[in-house]
């Protein structure tokens, strides 16, 4: 590799997806040149709006083998963070709660739950707390707070040899001419990027209040109320709105969340509310993780697809990262097969 020109990467997207992405290829292949280009970078992207919480979940359509890879991938690299010296500066802590269900599910203990710490149902004196929930799981997780990980990312990225630049990619082709290999993380940008018409916004809205007696975190089976305390601030929320782009936030959904998580911790009737905020997740069936050789302005470019995590982005984004660079991998070996040819 030495004797060659150095292969030059670009990685499209400046959230969790993105910049895991880049950390992987940038620490594993030194010997290649990597750029990551983004419109947004925190606190601007929807990374930025995400609780950060890892919890158990079951993607329909995903292979059962490869899920449960990209989850451990992501848990062990995020707690590797918790129990370091980063923890703080990251913002990836250890948190301890519950996921509570209206019904007993038919998963009673989902296949990702051996990896969390402490996972098991919970009691019938623990569930009086919440009296419309039949059932419920306590267990200790991670929380990852994307206001201070993506900077901390992008710190390691730097540092790994990375170039980072603010400009929007409207298409593939701007790209063809300065890059041999071009790795996509654009979550719903991936729209317009790549022409993909399976990604569609899930809008999302959560508020920040002041809640500092809260230790630990409850979270609605159902996944559309939570409220996870924080290292700054506790997050509540939410709305799993589909096909909605609006990015304002919306009162009747503000009083909708208040009220809802209320109902399961009174004591946030007592809590200040500090900032609303509303992201847009790019949702898909499942995620897009795969490679494909694409024709631009006369020559084949090999293309690596990281994007479409839904509410999961946090959850698998370094798990999902691994799997992109073993497909980098698979590109170079073309890449370098094409400069000998």
């Amino acid at each position: 590799m030495s004797g060659m020109n150095r292969v030059k990467i670009a990685v499209v997207g400046g959230g969790v997806i993105g910049f895991s992405t880049a950390v992987n290829i940038a620490e594993s292949l030194p010997f290649c040149s990597l750029t990551l280009l983004a419109e947004k970078f925190s606190p601007d992207t929807c990374s930025d709006v995400a609780a950060g919480m890892l919890y158990p979940a079951t993607l329909p359509g995903v292979p059962m083998e490869r899920q449960k890879s990209w989850f451990k991938h992501s848990f062990d690299h995020l707690l590797a963070i918790a129990q370091s010296q980063d923890s703080p500066e990251a913002g990836v802590v250890l948190v301890s709660g519950c996921q509570i269900f209206k019904e007993v599910p038919a998963e009673k203990k989902p296949h990702n739950s051996e990896t969390l710490f402490g996972f098991r149902s919970m009691t019938e004196d623990e569930l009086k707390r919440f009296p419309d929930h039949k059932f419920g799981q306590a267990f200790t997780t991670i929380k990852c707070e994307c206001s201070t990980y993506l900077p901390w990312l992008e710190k390691r990225f730097r540092k790994a040899g990375g170039q980072v630049e603010q400009r929007k990619v409207n298409s593939l082709q701007e790209l063809s001419g300065s890059f041999d290999i071009i790795v996509n993380c654009s979550g719903l940008g991936s729209k317009t990027l790549v022409g993909e018409s399976e990604v569609s916004p899930i809008r999302g809205q959560v508020l920040k209040v002041e809640a500092p007696w809260l230790k630990h975190f409850i979270r609605d089976g159902d996944g559309k109320t939570y409220i996870y305390p924080g290292i700054h601030s506790v997050t509540i929320g939410g709305t799993r709105q589909d096909n909605d782009w609006r990015l304002h936030a919306d009162e009747g959904d503000t009083k909708g969340i208040l009220e809802r998580c209320i109902r399961l911790e009174p004591s946030l009737s007592k809590a200040k509310v500090l900032s609303v905020l509303v992201g847009l997740r790019p949702g898909r069936k499942f995620p897009r993780v795969e490679r494909e050789v694409v024709q631009l302005e006369g020559r084949r470019v090999p293309v690596v697809h990281n994007y479409g995590h839904g509410g999961w982005g946090v959850c698998l984004a370094w798990g999902t990262a691994v799997d992109a660079l073993a497909l980098v991998r698979l590109c170079l070996n073309e890449v370098q097969l094409q400069a000998k040819l």
